[in-house]
């Protein structure tokens, strides 16, 4: 892996926050010409581990998933909890959240990332693998996921 360089070129998702997830969900499906798909709950803070700005958070969302070629659209309702999420819901309103990379080596791709000044906002565990979110809004004018596989 090159020094200094997010390891995966390809944007594997781009999450949008939303505020209903199945009105939205009813559009983009309209707009693919395919089934809505089923929305589902992030685990809850014992299972999903939970950190908002270095503090364990009792956050969820609804998830829904667009699966397309060569990319997945994730659509997030937040759910309680002070959360990335809400926060951007609370001072952005709808919109795109975030961009995603799958990467080899989470905790070196988040320390290389933080050297260069970009900072984990958010991180958790999900069924086979982990996130975290990086705020690259002032420098990138977004917010960064990376996603890794775990077991």
């Amino acid at each position: 892996m090159p020094i200094g360089k997010l390891s995966s070129q390809a944007i594997t998702q781009v999450g949008l926050v939303v505020r209903d997830i199945d009105t939205t969900s009813r559009a983009f499906a309209d707009l693919f010409g395919v089934e809505v798909p089923a929305w589902h709950m992030t685990d809850t803070a014992d299972t999903a581990h939970t950190r908002y700005r270095g503090q364990p958070t009792e956050a969820r969302a609804k998830l829904a998933f667009f699966r397309l070629p060569g990319v997945t659209i994730e659509l997030i309702e937040p759910v309680g909890g002070p959360s990335t999420w809400q926060e951007f819901l609370e001072t952005r309103g709808e919109g795109v959240h975030h961009i995603a990379f799958q990467v080899p080596d989470m905790p070196a791709e988040v320390a290389m990332l933080e050297a260069k000044g970009l900072p984990a906002v958010q991180s958790g565990d999900y069924t086979g693998g982990c996130y975290t979110y990086i705020d690259g809004e002032a420098k990138l004018g977004v917010i960064l996921e990376l996603l890794a596989r775990t077991g």
